[in-house]
């Protein structure tokens, strides 16, 4: 009979069977960059080249700033830049070849006219061109106090106050019949179908303009999940929801939303992309009061909220425009604008689910349905005025 001791991993180590594995791994990428398998494939083959404009501004009359970063696998080197179809002087911060995932900042010496278009091309040592277009020539503000004031306030003029606005519709809601209330909280939700379809786009077209390296369309994807998935929780721990609770989860969905519109707004002002005048500022204001009106409507069906609730849930959904106008207009990224956006989807999409709950209980109670013909035109009613509405503020 063998003797000899023999080795069981089922006597190692707890610790030594989790280290195992990685352990193990570390060892083939070793071996594997030691060995260097790939240099049997190696030729004159170009480098992969991906470079991504971050951002556009115009600081001065006769300067041009543009924010790059590196998304590709290989360094990107920038030889040269074409503004209007001719070669231009420029200088890159920080200068040299731009590694992967690196940023840099480059200013171009150039007398731009105003409201003209400026097309811009980037062109690499290899030969490869990137775009990056100006539709309007437009002087970007400087950042300072008056500058965050100015957009704090059209985040007032675009959010909070349209807000407050259509939340006064309460007193007539509460007097209105119970069957007329169904269908204004139907309409709620016709409201929140449209912003979800609608947040959930925006996320995607940002997507599409982050470095592909940093998949921002899956990033949206399981945004949305996990914001959802978050809220749900969080509403099953706290139990059965009051029609304050609802209330105050709509005001945090339109909030987010809001934030991404103020992200959008900010940054296109920025960029001197568009130019925000009295006309849009009513579309806004139009677009925005029925979102008053989806939140007002929950309170309805509980005690009368004091003065100083309305003022919070009209702040809460109002008040992140003010935010997201100062990030857009001063540090806007494509990928965190869309991360915003699909959270804020996911927020909105639980909304849904829980208006839709208030709506079928309080039907039960009453003995009836809450799919009949008349919340029904309800949920349309809200899809077709956001969608009307809409018209006045895409740009």
């Amino acid at each position: 009979m063998d003797s000899t001791p023999s080795f069981s991993l089922q006597r190692a180590p707890k610790w030594l069977l989790a280290l195992l594995p990685l352990l193990l791994l570390l060892a083939l990428i070793a071996g594997f960059l030691l060995l260097n398998p790939l240099s049997f494939f190696s030729g004159a083959f170009p480098p992969l080249e991906q470079l991504n404009v971050q951002r556009i501004t115009l600081p001065a009359r006769d300067q041009i700033r543009l924010e790059v970063i590196n998304g590709g696998p290989d360094p990107v080197s920038i030889a040269q830049v074409i503004v209007d179809e001719a070669l231009w002087q420029f200088t890159m911060t920080p200068p040299g070849p731009l590694g992967r995932l690196r940023t840099a900042v480059i200013d171009i010496p150039y007398p731009w006219v105003a409201g003209e278009p400026l097309p811009i091309d980037l062109v690499t040592s290899t030969g490869l061109t990137f775009p990056a277009n100006i539709d309007v020539a437009v002087q970007s503000p400087a950042v300072d106090g008056r500058t965050l004031l100015a957009y704090g306030l059209l985040g007032i003029y675009v959010a909070v106050i349209p807000v407050a606005l259509g939340m006064l519709w309460y007193p007539f809601m509460r007097r209105v019949d119970r069957k007329w209330m169904n269908a204004i909280l139907a309409l709620t939700i016709g409201l929140l179908v449209f912003l979800f379809v609608d947040m959930v786009l925006e996320a995607l077209e940002l997507a599409g303009e982050a470095p592909a390296v940093f998949q921002a369309v899956p990033v949206v994807i399981f945004g949305i999940l996990l914001s959802l998935g978050v809220l749900l929780a969080v509403g099953r721990r706290s139990g059965e929801q009051t029609p304050l609770r609802v209330a105050t989860l709509i005001a945090l969905g339109i909030g987010l939303h809001n934030l991404g519109e103020g992200l959008a707004i900010g940054a296109a002002f920025a960029g001197g992309s568009a130019a925000l005048g009295s006309f849009l500022v009513i579309g806004f204001t139009l677009h925005n009061i029925t979102e008053g009106v989806g939140i007002a409507a929950p309170l309805t069906r509980g005690e009368r909220p004091t003065l100083r609730v309305f003022l919070l849930l009209a702040l809460l959904a109002g008040g992140p425009a003010i935010i997201g106008t100062w990030i857009g207009g001063l540090a806007f990224s494509p990928f965190m604008a869309a991360l915003f956006l699909a959270i804020g989807a996911g927020a909105i999409l639980q909304v849904i689910w829980e208006v839709g709950k208030l709506l079928t209980r309080d039907a039960r109670r009453e003995g009836g349905t809450a799919f009949t013909w008349l919340n029904f035109g309800g949920v349309v009613a809200g899809v077709l005025i956001m969608y009307l509405t809409a018209f006045l503020v895409k740009f």
